[in-house]
């Protein structure tokens, strides 16, 4: 396996340890608020870290994080959590446990700051074994190494049932933590009722919202989006307008999510002049349309046959910089040439290869030959990137 060069393996050091600077120079927070920081931190490895992970360059990733454990630093928590956060994030959950043992012997208190972060590292890991060590973990870890799980460490381990697709044993969960008097936050509430609705089963969900209720938790925007959600796949448009107006209600303001679901819901009903208007209005409406806005509206509008509205949907995508997907984009060139609009399809080509030319190979490539010639990017065959 070869190595990285030290000038690379160095500049990726300075990275972590610019990242671990900061989670270690503010204020540690309590134990209860840990995980979302430090998994927030993590994410800030993706450049050095799950690159090389992806790579099967374990060793290198090794030469990385272990120095810092001697690092000044390293007597606070926070920076020793990011460690393990990082090697459970790159799959070397060996590493991460023993890093764990460590703290206390690094000169660190061990508490669920750094039990939650190595938790919800393995729950947003995207091995399916790394997911399902952490029911087993959750018991062990707190066990022998006397931790004490928060709110937020039962909280990861519903996410974690949830995500295995068994809110049965999340709702067991739920109970243990009200027979401990562990308070239930609404985010645990919002993750259940996610999963219940998922699973099919709505009326499991009605009863937890209005549990949460009951119980004087105010249910947030991510929440409604949950129950948005499935009205929007299982209801009408006027489903998801009467919750949108509910949300109002609530002094709650709808985001792009909320109107995504409602656009969705149009479209699968066959209503799309509304869909294309609730886009239309989404930024007087204080919302930006993002990846999932662009790619479920154009490929409505291109089942439709609407290649027109779908060329202005997928123009709005690509000026905002947003990739779209191979598929969506032969289907569309494939419409407007269909219709006659070869200079339209040309268009598309064209401004693809300028604004993503990284992306512009292999099948992209192929996407020359749908329109019948070898776009070179010349000219007026740009304004689609403009």
């Amino acid at each position: 396996m070869a190595l990285i060069t030290s000038s690379r393996r160095h500049r990726s050091f300075l990275l972590l340890h610019d990242h671990l600077r900061l989670l270690s120079s503010s204020p540690s927070p309590p134990p209860t608020a840990a995980a979302a920081p430090i998994f927030l931190g993590h994410h800030a490895f993706d450049p050095a870290i799950r690159r090389l992970a992806r790579a099967r360059r374990f060793s290198d990733i090794e030469a990385l994080l272990e120095p810092l454990k001697k690092d000044p630093r390293a007597s606070g928590e926070p920076f020793l959590a990011a460690v393990v956060t990082s090697y459970a994030a790159a799959g070397m959950l060996e590493h991460a446990l023993r890093t764990l043992d460590e703290i206390p012997s690094l000169g660190a208190p061990r508490t669920a700051l750094s039990f939650n972060a190595l938790l919800s590292a393995l729950n947003h890991s995207p091995l399916p074994f790394s997911r399902r060590r952490v029911p087993e973990l959750f018991t062990d870890l707190s066990r022998r190494l006397s931790i004490v799980p928060d709110k937020v460490s039962y909280g990861i381990l519903v996410k974690s049932h949830c995500l295995a697709g068994n809110a049965r044993k999340a709702l067991a969960v739920l109970k243990e933590m009200e027979e401990r008097k562990i308070e239930v936050t609404t985010v645990t509430y919002t993750t259940l009722l996610d999963s219940f609705y998922k699973e099919g089963r709505p009326e499991e969900a009605e009863r937890l919202w209005k549990e949460m209720e009951k119980k004087g938790l105010k249910p947030d925007l991510p929440a409604y989006n949950v129950r948005i959600m499935y009205r929007a796949l299982e209801g009408k448009p006027q489903d998801v307008l009467d919750l949108i107006r509910e949300i109002e209600a609530a002094r709650l303001k709808p985001d792009t999510i909320t109107y995504n679901y409602l656009i969705s819901c149009y479209c699968s009903h066959g209503r799309f002049e509304e869909a294309k208007k609730v886009y239309k209005e989404l930024e007087e409406k204080g919302c930006v349309p993002n990846t999932a806005t662009f790619r479920n509206l154009l490929a409505s509008l291109c089942r439709n046959e609407d290649f027109d509205g779908a060329l202005e949907v997928f123009t709005d995508g690509v000026k905002q910089g947003k990739v779209p997907d191979l598929g969506l984009v032969k289907l569309l060139v494939e419409g407007l040439m269909k219709n006659s609009k070869v200079r339209a399809a040309k268009r598309v080509i064209s401004g693809l290869k300028k604004k993503f030319p990284k992306y512009f190979t292999g099948d992209w490539k192929k996407l020359e030959k749908v329109v019948g010639v070898n776009v070179n990017g010349e000219g007026s065959e740009q304004v689609v990137a403009a």
